[in-house]
C-alpha cells in the first residue's frame, strides 16, 4: 500500500502519465498521501498542517478513494466551506475516480465475485431539500397561509423551480423576497409522513438519503457533520456508520463543533415560529386555514389565543435579556447600537416566562393533531408542537444553566459577519473545552480520524501541534508539518510598519487611517485591509473613502457594500479596488493573480479579552494554575495570523506584499511568535522611522 501510493504521485505514475503538463511532482503531496494512508490503514489519528500550493485534497482523496474501491470502506470527508465541498464533488473527486477506479476485468462475468466501486455523494442536511408534498399544501392554501402578496410571489418562483430542479435542494434556489417561505415547504422531520407520503417516490430528500446509503465516499459539511455528531449520543444519528472521516479546513473545527454541541436560542427564530402559526397584523397562517374534523372553531381559537401569549412572553423575556445586559454596561454602551456581548455568570438570571407560554402551546398543538381532518395536517400540527417544545426546553437549559463546563452569555445587536445593522437578541451558551466531547465522541470510537489544514501549528519544528491538540483532545495523534511548495522567499515580503501607536494609545485611529492609506496608494489598490472591529472597520471607512475614490481606487467595506460574495466578485473584478474586511476574510478566500498584492493587517489578532468563551477560558486555565496568555490566547492569535498572512500567495505565479500595521509584532516579546510562525524564508523589512512618509490625509 505505502508504495502504491508513492508511485502515484511520482513521476511517470499514474497521475504524471494520466494528467501530463498539468501535474507537478510535488514531495509534500506524497507525504502526506503517504501519512494518510497510514492513519487509514492502522485506523489511527493525523494531524497534518500542509501549506497553501501542497494540494492537500488529492494528498487524502487518493488514499480515500484506494480504502473504498480496494477495502469496501466507507470514508467521510467533512470541509466547512460550500466551494470546497463543490471542487471535491465537481471536479477532483470524478477526475480521480477515472485515474484509480476504471473498468474493472471480470465485471461482466456474470459468476465474478463483484467488486466494490466508488460511489460517491454531497450529503446535505435534510432542511436543504424542498418537500414536494408540503409545497403542494402550501400551494393550495397560500391565500390563508401567506401574509402579503411578496411571501405567494417567493412561493411561486419555488413553484416554478420545483419543476425544473434536478435535486431539489436550495443550492439551485433563485433568491427570494420572502426566504421565510422557504420554511413552510422544506423537508423535515417532525412532519415527515415517510412511506405514507403520497409524493414519496418524488421526494428530494428520501431519494437522496437513499444514495447516501449505498455511497462509500460522502462529502459534507462541517456543521452537517458535527450535527451527526451531537445526535449520535442520542442514538439518533444521520450518517451511516463509517471506518474513516477526514476533516479539511480543521482549524475550524473547534469553534463548529463548540456550537453544535452548545445552544442558541435567539428572538427570530421564536418569533417566526409562532408568525408562521398566526400572524396577528395580517390574520392569516397556519392555524387560520386549519381544516378540523368537527365545525367548532374554538379549539383553534384557542389554540391562537395561546399563540398571542407566546408572543408576549417572547417579547418581554428577551426585553428582560437586553435589561440584564445593560446592568452593569458603562453608560456609552447603554446608548449604542453597535453589538454587545454579555456573559451571563449565574442562573435564574430573568424570569422564565418564556418555556410556560411555549409548552402550553406545545400542548395545544398536540391535542388539534387529534382532530385534523387528514394526515397533512396531523403531520404539519405535530412538526410545529415539537419546534415549540423544542424552544421550551432550551429556554429552561439555557435560564437554569444546566450545562456544567459551559459559558452562558446575551447577545445584542446585529451580525458581525456582516455589521451590526439591525438588532438581533440571542441567548446562548457554549462547552468552554470541546476536548473532553471530542475525545469521548470523536477520537476514541473505532474510526480513524485525519485533520488537515493550512493553519493547524503555532511554530515550526517540536511542539508546533501542542496547541490544536490540547484543544481538540486528540493528544497522542501523529503530527505532519509540511510547508508550501511556493517560492516565499522570492514571491512575498512581511512589511513591518512601526511607526504606529500601541493599538491602546490616543490618536490611533488617525494614524492608522494614514499607514492604511499609504500602504493601499504603495501598491495602486490591489489590496485586502484586515480589522479585528467592525468598529474600526467602519471609521476607517468613513474617513477613507472620499480619498480613495478621488484617486480612482473603490473602496469595498464588508457589512457596508453588499454582502460577503458580492464585495468578493466585485473586488475580483476591478485590479485597483480595496477590500476592508473582517471576521470571515482573514480565511476561506482565495484571490489569485494581480488582484490581490497587498494585505494589510491593521492589528495582531487577538480576540477580544471579553467575549464570554475567552473569558472561561482564561478563568479555567488561571484556576489550574496555568498561563492562559501563553497556552491559549498567543496561539489563537498566532494561527489567525497566518490564516490572514495566507490570503496573499494562492498560486505560484502570485507575488505581492503583508503588511503588519501592529507595532507590537516588532517591539513585543510575543512578537517573535507571530514571525517564527510564517513560512520559511519570508523577507521581513522593517519601518524604522517614524515620521519617514507623509502622506495627504484629511482626518473627517
Amino acid at each position: 500500500m505505502p508504495d502504491a501510493i508513492e508511485s502515484i504521485f511520482s513521476p511517470g505514475g499514474v497521475l504524471s502519465s494520466k494528467l501530463g503538463d498539468h501535474f507537478e511532482p510535488r514531495a509534500q503531496q506524497r507525504d502526506m498521501a503517504m501519512a494518510v494512508a497510514k492513519a487509514f490503514r492502522e485506523r489511527s489519528h493525523l494531524l497534518v498542517e500542509a501549506g497553501t500550493g501542497v494540494g492537500k485534497s488529492f494528498a487524502y482523496l487518493i488514499p480515500a478513494i484506494k480504502r473504498c474501491i480496494e477495502h469496501n470502506e466507507i470514508v467521510v470527508i467533512a470541509t466547512n466551506t460550500i466551494a470546497l465541498q463543490e471542487q471535491l464533488i465537481t471536479k477532483d473527486i470524478p477526475l480521480l475516480a477515472g485515474l484509480l477506479d476504471p473498468d474493472l476485468p471480470g465485471d461482466d462475468d456474470p459468476s465474478a465475485e463483484p467488486r466494490p466501486r466508488l460511489r460517491p455523494v454531497l450529503v446535505k442536511g435534510r432542511g436543504n431539500y424542498v418537500s414536494v408534498r408540503r409545497l403542494k399544501l402550501a400551494s393550495e392554501r397560500q391565500v390563508k397561509l401567506l401574509g402579503d402578496p411578496a411571501a405567494r410571489r417567493s412561493l411561486h418562483v419555488i413553484e416554478d423551480w420545483a419543476y425544473e430542479t434536478k435535486d431539489g435542494t436550495l443550492s439551485t434556489l433563485p433568491p427570494l423576497e420572502r426566504p421565510g417561505v422557504w420554511d413552510k415547504v422544506q423537508s423535515d422531520s417532525g412532519n415527515c409522513m415517510g412511506r405514507r407520503c403520497p409524493t414519496y417516490d418524488k421526494c428530494f430528500y428520501q431519494s437522496a438519503r437513499r444514495t447516501m446509503e449505498q455511497a462509500n465516499l460522502l462529502v459534507c459539511n462541517h456543521a452537517l457533520y458535527f450535527s451527526d455528531l451531537a445526535l449520535r449520543s442520542q442514538d439518533v444519528g444521520f450518517l451511516p456508520q463509517y471506518h474513516h472521516v477526514v476533516l479539511d479546513e480543521a482549524h475550524n473545527v473547534e469553534d463548529v463543533s463548540s456550537e453544535h454541541f452548545g445552544i442558541s436560542l435567539a428572538e427570530g427564530r421564536v418569533m417566526h415560529l409562532l408568525t408562521t402559526l398566526y400572524h396577528p397584523r395580517t390574520g392569516r397562517g397556519y392555524l387560520p386555514q386549519l381544516q378540523l374534523l368537527s365545525k367548532d372553531s374554538a379549539p383553534v381559537e384557542r389554540a391562537i389565543r395561546l399563540v398571542s401569549d407566546a408572543s408576549d412572553a417572547t417579547r418581554a423575556f428577551f426585553e428582560s435579556l437586553i435589561a440584564e445586559s445593560l446592568k452593569d454596561a458603562p453608560t456609552s454602551e447603554r446608548f449604542s447600537s453597535g453589538p454587545r456581548t454579555t456573559r451571563l455568570r449565574r442562573a435564574a438570571f430573568v424570569p422564565n416566562i418564556l418555556s410556560p407560554a411555549m409548552r402550553d402551546l406545545s400542548l395545544r398543538l398536540k391535542a388539534l393533531k387529534e382532530s385534523a381532518t387528514g394526515d397533512a395536517d396531523r403531520f404539519e400540527l405535530n412538526a410545529y408542537a415539537i419546534r415549540a417544545q423544542l424552544v421550551a426546553d432550551e429556554c429552561d437549559a439555557l435560564v437554569d444553566q444546566a450545562m456544567p463546563g459551559s459559558a452562558y452569555w446575551i447577545e445584542v445587536g446585529g451580525n458581525d459577519d456582516e455589521g451590526a445593522r439591525y438588532q438581533k437578541i440571542t441567548l446562548a451558551c457554549a462547552p468552554i473545552e470541546v476536548a473532553p466531547i471530542l475525545k469521548e465522541r470523536l477520537f476514541s470510537r473505532e474510526h480513524s480520524v485525519v485533520l488537515t489544514s493550512a493553519t493547524l501549528s503555532t511554530a515550526r519544528g517540536e511542539g508546533a501541534f501542542e496547541h490544536a491538540m490540547k484543544r481538540l483532545g486528540c493528544d497522542g495523534a501523529a503530527t505532519l508539518q509540511l510547508g508550501s511548495p511556493f517560492d516565499y522567499a522570492r514571491q512575498a515580503k512581511l512589511i513591518v510598519d512601526r511607526s504606529l501607536p500601541s493599538p491602546k494609545a490616543h490618536g490611533h485611529t488617525d494614524a492608522l487611517a494614514r499607514s492604511v492609506l499609504h500602504h493601499v496608494l504603495e501598491t495602486d489598490g490591489g489590496a485586502f485591509v484586515l480589522f479585528t472591529s467592525f468598529a474600526t472597520l467602519n471609521a476607517l471607512a468613513r474617513r477613507l473613502r472620499d480619498q480613495l475614490s478621488q484617486r480612482g481606487i473603490t473602496l469595498l467595506a464588508q457589512g457596508l457594500d453588499g454582502s460577503r460574495q458580492a464585495i468578493l466578485e466585485r473586488f475580483r473584478g476591478e485590479p485597483r479596488a480595496v477590500l476592508f474586511g473582517a471576521a470571515s476574510f482573514w480565511q476561506g478566500v482565495d484571490v489569485r493573480g494581480d488582484a490581490l498584492r497587498n494585505v494589510i493587517i491593521t492589528k495582531l489578532p487577538f480576540e477580544p479579552p471579553d467575549r464570554p468563551l475567552t473569558q472561561a477560558r482564561v478563568e479555567l486555565i488561571e484556576s489550574r494554575g496555568g498561563d492562559a496568555f501563553r497556552e491559549d490566547s498567543l496561539p489563537r492569535a498566532v494561527i489567525r495570523f497566518k490564516q490572514g498572512f495566507g490570503r496573499l500567495i494562492r498560486s505560484a505565479s502570485d507575488t505581492g506584499r503583508v503588511v503588519v500595521l501592529d507595532p507590537r509584532i516588532a517591539t513585543s516579546g510575543y512578537g517573535r511568535s507571530f514571525l517564527a510562525a510564517l513560512p520559511k524564508d519570508v523577507p521581513v523589512v522593517e519601518f524604522p522611522e517614524p515620521d519617514s512618509y507623509d502622506p495627504p490625509f484629511e482626518p473627517a
